[in-house]
């Protein structure tokens, strides 16, 4: 069993925080609140998660690699029902997990950087950046604080 994110079972009140305008130097955020439930899958080397705000919902799965010891982190939403490939990879160091993957975004290719903080398990970040010179600077444009509900 992996528990890497072990800490992130159960129900939220998700509170976001999302840059209204990415890469384009925006200091807007926009901010709303979602429920989210995690629960694990196979005895801890997958999980799924779903958030519900008031606009859409999204499920994420992980996915725990045993030979590589990596994570594959895919998310998709009821806007399209599409799994978004790649997944973005990673693991945990310490109360600090780093996932990545390369995308296109509006036609620019970036690299994406998704970071979990469970330092305090009952009140983790979720952060995405986006990285337009290869992880050299990042420009973070969504926050997701859990408090537990």
């Amino acid at each position: 069993m992996n528990d890497d994110f072990s800490f992130l079972y159960g129900e939220w009140t998700v509170r976001n925080r999302r840059l209204n305008e990415r890469l384009a130097g925006s200091t807007e955020w926009t901010e709303f609140t979602a429920v989210q439930k995690a629960w694990p899958l196979m005895e801890g080397i997958g999980n799924v998660d779903e958030m519900v705000t008031p606009e859409w919902t999204g499920v994420s799965f992980r996915l725990f690699d045993l030979a590589r010891q990596v994570w594959a982190i895919y998310w998709t939403t009821n806007r399209d029902g599409v799994l978004g490939t790649p997944p973005a990879e990673g693991s945990f160091e310490g109360d600090v997990g780093n996932f990545y993957n390369d995308e296109d975004y509006e036609g620019t290719p970036i690299r994406v950087r998704l970071r979990w903080t469970k330092t305090d398990p009952e009140a983790p970040r979720w952060e995405q950046a986006f990285s337009t010179d290869r992880g050299e600077t990042w420009e973070t444009n969504w926050v997701m604080d859990f408090p537990r509900r």
